[in-house]
């Protein structure tokens, strides 16, 4: 093969990837999570105070921390399961304790996530926290949608 066929054939291996990232992205793309809805409402729809957003800024920034600390637990569970997976080759009790462990750490994750959310509502306006509440009940209730 020629210098030109080589170049030839990986410009279109290049092009096809770039389709089928882009596509991928756009008909797998996930769902937002329940906190970004959040916080879009709360930064773009609900008109805040100064007081208010000073306040839900600094309730972020620390939920922040503590969500970045859960979710380092949650991987370095991720290894001790593939750890166990690779020792023992079935369901065993390492791989049960594994299991467990990372539940624990994921049932925290959500506890303080709910924590987060309603020390932000107790921010709001009753008139505000109205329209909160509905945005919560949406986000966590909308089916999830597997295609587009």
């Amino acid at each position: 093969m020629t210098a030109r066929r080589y170049l030839l054939v990986a410009l279109v291996a290049f092009a096809a990837s770039l389709a089928a990232v882009l596509v991928t992205r756009f008909w797998f793309a996930p769902e937002p999570r329940v906190e970004s809805e959040v916080h879009s409402l709360l930064h773009q729809r609900l008109t805040l105070d100064a007081g208010q957003e000073q306040r839900i800024h600094e309730l972020e920034t620390a939920f922040a921390t503590r969500r970045a600390s859960l979710e380092a637990e949650m991987r370095a569970d991720n290894q001790r399961l593939a750890d166990a997976i690779a020792a023992e080759h079935g369901y065993g009790p390492k791989v049960a304790e594994a299991v467990d462990r990372s539940h624990h750490v994921m049932g925290q994750l959500q506890k303080d996530t709910l924590q987060h959310i309603f020390a932000m509502r107790a921010v709001l306006r009753p008139d505000q926290a109205a329209q909160f509440d509905a945005a919560i009940v949406k986000a966590l209730t909308q089916p999830a949608q597997s295609t587009r």
